[in-house]
């Protein structure tokens, strides 16, 4: 096996962004922008570099404007072409590489993230695919972590989860799992449970938005049962294929990022504005103008 096993990425987009609001209200939260480019095209590209080619989106109600992103904009880029702004055309039409396949499905009701992924089956058929939160934004570097884990898959031919370390009082936060005295990077799962309460978390190691699962997870949702709120928890369907087949956690290497509250996305947006080849440089200027007149002012 190699990096390619991974044809097909589903990136669950349904949800409503609520603590985004007034923001979210009528725009997807994976349109929010992390300086120029929207949190789904940062997901996106983590998983064209891993290898995808079919690009499976499980979306909702006023999710039209992702379609919109990933589709041609025949008026901006006409528009584009007559005034000569080669590239910012070239910007546009490369949002999609030549040869991506984006598919969209609609999860009607707010079930659960294990019911997003279920509503997925038909489009990715029987073979391993990935899974990407896009508000969980990952700097992986020079190697994303999505490729990382097909690595690891590619090596073990087992279901791997991303996994990060967290400080013990957060873990009601995420899914949590269990490696026992393993040291890590990448070791077997001996339990995994969804938002534990600190005094019960058996670890402090958080699964982060990013899954390559086999397509046995399919088959697993369709018997797991609804948590007391309603929703079908992926957690679950991962703790059960683990007693099936095993399942890995794997320790990332990159920097996380939870777009999903607004402090992260705050932290996101500066730490990209910092890096970012064109804005970097001017931007690091300001900062240090402006905590340089915060510090004068506190002294006053």
């Amino acid at each position: 096996m190699n990096a390619s096993v991974i044809d097909t990425v589903v990136f669950p987009v349904a949800g409503l962004g609520t603590r985004f609001l007034p923001a979210t209200k009528a725009s997807p939260k994976e349109m929010l922008p992390v300086v120029d480019k929207p949190l789904i095209q940062y997901a996106v590209e983590e998983a064209i570099a891993a290898g995808a080619r079919n690009l499976v989106f499980v979306t909702g109600r006023t999710k039209r404007a992702i379609e919109d992103h990933f589709d041609m904009a025949y008026e901006l880029e006409t528009e584009l072409a007559a005034r000569g702004k080669q590239e910012l055309l070239d910007m546009v039409r490369g949002v999609l590489p030549e040869g991506i396949n984006c598919v969209y499905v609609r999860q009607r009701e707010a079930l659960g993230l294990g019911h997003a992924v279920l509503c997925a089956r038909s489009l990715v058929g029987e073979k391993p695919f990935g899974v990407i939160l896009a508000d969980d934004l990952i700097d992986g570097g020079d190697k994303p972590v999505m490729r990382q884990l097909a690595e690891r898959f590619s090596a073990t031919g087992r279901s791997v989860i991303s996994v990060e370390r967290v400080p013990k009082e957060h873990t009601d936060r995420y899914g949590v799992v269990d490696i026992g005295d393993e040291p890590g990077p990448l070791a077997p799962i001996r339990a995994i449970v969804e938002k534990p309460d600190p005094a019960d978390a058996p670890s402090n190691l958080a699964v982060v938005g990013r899954y390559l699962l086999t397509p046995r997870i399919f088959e697993l949702l369709e018997t797991t049962a609804p948590d007391r709120r309603g929703e079908i928890q992926l957690t679950d369907a991962i703790a059960a294929l683990r007693d099936e087949q095993g399942v890995d956690a794997w320790e990332f290497t990159g920097k996380h990022y939870d777009c999903g509250n607004k402090l992260g996305y705050l932290e996101a947006t500066v730490e990209y504005a910092l890096k970012h080849p064109e804005l970097g440089d001017t931007f690091a200027e300001y900062l240090d103008h402006r905590i340089a007149e915060m510090r004068k002012q506190q002294n006053v």
